[in-house]
């Protein structure tokens, strides 16, 4: 087994009360972080955890509404295990800074775990960013997490996200997209982040999308959508078959 720690800091455009809801609910946690989540209040309290059929399950370590959650998850058979920590510190006007500690014990393959785990943690931090900034109130009506081909050419992954979105230039924040993937309602949004080459965020009207090259250069597509009268089994197939088709 091998030891790790991965620390990070953001700034939030909401008060604590609300970055509370959405690190400590199911219904927040689902709008930006990838599957469903259950999350009993109080500490001791069960957290599940379902993504792309498979379920890992953790305890509540510390629960201050406001200030501090904490959860760490079961032990695997090896030993290796996942522990998150958050802080929340309200500021003046209505923000927040929210320091996370993930720490653990990783396997045998640690070493593109951990970088996967680096990379990883810092862009749903991006994304519980956009979410409380672009949907403030609103919860997730669906999310999904759609892998595709394995892509390490970076250049070539990113051609095929620009394509997705409309653009021929450079994605960079604040640079206007359109949507037009077939299966898929055409849709206006804009840039909220990037992390080139890997992690393009887009915001439409009604949803938060994610683009990524993935743990093993794996293609994801991520979707959270806000609206009703979506169908969420539709969009996710359509996304699938993107990106099998754009990566053959």
């Amino acid at each position: 087994m091998h030891e790790f720690e991965v620390r990070e800091e953001i700034a939030l455009d909401a008060t604590p009360e609300e970055v509370w809801e959405a690190i400590a609910t199911g219904p927040g946690v689902d709008s930006w972080f990838m599957g469903r989540n259950h999350i009993e209040p109080g500490e001791g309290g069960a957290l599940t955890h379902e993504v792309m059929g498979q379920t890992s399950t953790a305890t509540v370590t510390g629960w201050d509404p406001g200030r501090r959650f904490a959860y760490e998850s079961d032990k695997n058979p090896d030993g290796t295990f996942m522990a998150f920590e958050y802080l929340i510190e309200g500021r003046e006007g209505g923000s927040t800074v929210l320091r996370m500690v993930h720490n653990g014990f990783l396997g045998d393959d640690w070493e593109a775990q951990y970088e996967a785990l680096k990379k990883g943690d810092g862009h749903y931090l991006k994304k519980l960013a956009a979410y409380l900034r672009h949907f403030p109130g609103r919860t997730s009506r669906f999310g999904f997490l759609v892998p595709g081909p394995r892509v390490p050419d970076h250049a070539r992954l990113w051609d095929g996200f620009r394509s997705a979105l409309g653009v021929t230039g450079e994605l960079t924040p604040g640079t206007p997209v359109r949507i037009a993937v077939d299966g898929v309602a055409p849709a206006d949004g804009v840039v909220v982040s990037t992390d080139y080459p890997t992690i393009p965020s887009v915001c439409t009207g009604d949803s938060l999308y994610t683009f990524m090259c993935g743990y093993r250069d794996t293609v994801v597509v991520e979707q959270h959508c806000f609206a009703d009268g979506v169908d969420g089994d539709a969009a996710r197939e359509a996304w699938a078959a993107w990106a099998a088709r754009t990566y053959a």
